[in-house]
């Protein structure tokens, strides 16, 4: 379902990525794991269309995004990437409900049927009674509760995560990771998740070890 054939990324002189190739099928769970510096962020943002490699391939359902202009990109990216970072990312001006109907509104979804889909989507996540608070009303396990909701909306191919569960403390940070596998067995969803966290990396379905921009 996602395929990256011979990666390569360097920044200045610095190499970060030396040829990557990864296959991650659907309804899987992968983590990415390895030393600060070994690539794991730099892959998962070339996989999620945010940075270009130098060299290589990426396909995602079968599609090569990087041979799309910059607005089909885009438009690629909200409708089969979902994205959950270590800090929420959550804009401070919207409510919960708001943040987690931001991309489908940007897919020009009718408002209402987006309303809608985003209150199942809290409720599913037990969020519903939170749904008018804003983020700074709301706990860390809470916030990236609205994130992940937020990478759900559109039915996205793979939700990337990164460091997801950094920021939590050890009941939230249970919590959430419990959330990834439900919502794989519930909803089929595919995660890839950059984590140090090695309890979560050991109950995943495959751990891809990496360090010094390689595969191990």
């Amino acid at each position: 379902m996602i395929q990256t054939t011979g990666i390569t990324k360097s920044f200045d002189k610095l190499q970060v990525l030396k040829g990557i190739d990864l296959h991650v099928y659907k309804k899987e769970i992968v983590a990415i794991v390895g030393p600060s510096g070994a690539g794991k962020t730099t892959l998962l943002q070339i996989i999620g269309t945010l940075d270009k490699p130098d060299a290589g391939s990426v396909r995602i359902e079968g599609v090569d995004p990087f041979s799309l202009n910059e607005r089909e990109m885009s438009r690629f990216r909200n409708r089969h990437i979902g994205f959950v970072f270590q800090f929420h990312q959550l804009l401070p001006e919207f409510t919960a409900l708001e943040n987690v109907m931001i991309p489908m509104l940007i897919a020009r979804e009718n408002a209402a049927v987006t309303e809608k889909k985003a209150k199942d989507l809290l409720d599913f996540l037990k969020m519903a009674d939170r749904m008018t608070h804003k983020p700074a009303e709301l706990s860390g396990g809470e916030k990236q509760r609205i994130a992940v909701a937020r990478a759900l909306i559109n039915n996205p191919s793979v939700i990337l995560a990164d460091e997801p569960s950094g920021s939590l403390d050890s009941k939230n940070k249970e919590e959430l990771h419990e959330l990834f596998f439900d919502l794989r067995n519930k909803l089929g969803q595919t995660f890839i998740i950059v984590t140090h966290d090695e309890r979560l990396a050991l109950r995943t379905d495959r751990i891809i070890r990496m360090n010094d921009g390689k595969i191990l």
